[in-house]
């Protein structure tokens, strides 16, 4: 996989609970989908915009003038505490757009707000460092401690920003946290407890979908599908390197045709897939972009630092 960074109450007592490995049964597309208002009758698919840092002049102008409908951008201007504000969520739906909050759910950036917090944790939330990103750790997401210093406060200004939902990173921290240094767990169990995460996160911000649907879209890992409760609790995903690996190359492992078939169960359950490959050369560009079309996914074609506007699939 590759990354950039641009970069409830009973919630808690949820995670610890789900320790135990669920039945890893075969998604039902028949009866999960249109469960919810956010998950109803997807549009037709489009394109959307990518943009995790690089914003001109710290602003949303840009992207609210690019054509795509659906963007994605970080919780956060400069990756920190410059968070967007409810005006500026305001404008880009004015300008037509669905616009969704980027934060990772399974590790922790030095640069974030968060991190002095999280690394005093009593809970030792601080893991083995990420060693694609030197400035990034994985982390114990199951602990409450994480709950509360990050994952509900993020939601929270989602929410309070007027974000149409949030697209959460890093699910796959339980494939690559070292298993020595949390002793007791699997794959498995991490897998599970990862599933519960964006369980807790659904839940929690269910009560606003009354109002506005809100949205829960995790990036990648979408054989967590087979995790019972999650197809349910997510609206969508968001999918890198489906067919093109960094930079320009056929994306022909064995993980490449597992990541489309999960990906296909999880639309044929009625969710948005939000898909972006990272090529430049044109010929590359034209095959992704026609992937995405056959498919009925939502596409992206972009440069690997995701600091740019850039142009839609034709």
């Amino acid at each position: 996989m590759t990354r950039r960074i641009g970069a409830a109450l009973a919630a808690p007592l949820l995670l610890l609970a789900g320790c135990t490995q669920a039945d890893a049964d075969e998604p039902d597309a028949g009866t999960n989908a249109g469960t919810d208002a956010a998950t109803e009758a997807p549009a037709a698919p489009d394109g959307w915009l990518y943009q995790l840092s690089g914003y001109e002049d710290d602003a949303l102008d840009a992207v609210a003038a690019a054509p795509q409908t659906t963007a994605v951008i970080d919780l956060a201007r400069d990756g920190g505490d410059g968070y967007w504000t409810a005006a500026e969520i305001a404008a880009l739906h004015d300008a037509g757009k669905t616009v969704y909050a980027y934060f990772s759910m399974g590790s922790i950036e030095t640069y974030r707000p968060e991190y002095d917090a999280v690394t005093a944790s009593d809970a030792g939330l601080v893991l083995n460092r990420w060693d694609d990103w030197p400035d990034e750790h994985f982390v114990r997401y199951w602990e409450p401690d994480w709950w509360d210093l990050v994952m509900q406060p993020r939601l929270d200004q989602a929410i309070s920003a007027g974000f149409d939902g949030v697209y959460l990173d890093v699910p796959n921290a339980y494939e690559e946290i070292d298993l020595a240094l949390v002793p007791g767990e699997t794959r498995d169990t991490l897998a599970r407890k990862m599933a519960d995460l964006v369980i807790a996160a659904d839940e929690y911000t269910a009560e606003y979908g009354a109002d506005r649907p809100f949205a829960i879209l995790p990036q990648n890992s979408p054989e967590l599908v087979h995790q019972d409760g999650y197809l349910d609790a997510i609206d969508g995903i968001g999918i890198e390197e489906l067919w093109f690996l960094n930079p320009d190359t056929p994306c022909d492992e064995d993980w490449c045709a597992e990541n489309l078939d999960n990906t296909r169960a999880i639309h044929d359950a009625g969710k948005r897939i939000l898909a972006v490959d990272y090529a430049a050369d044109p010929a590359n560009r034209d095959a992704a972009c026609a992937h995405y079309a056959e498919e009925g996914f939502w596409g992206a074609v972009a440069g690997v630092d995701l600091d740019t506007v850039y142009e839609p699939c034709q």
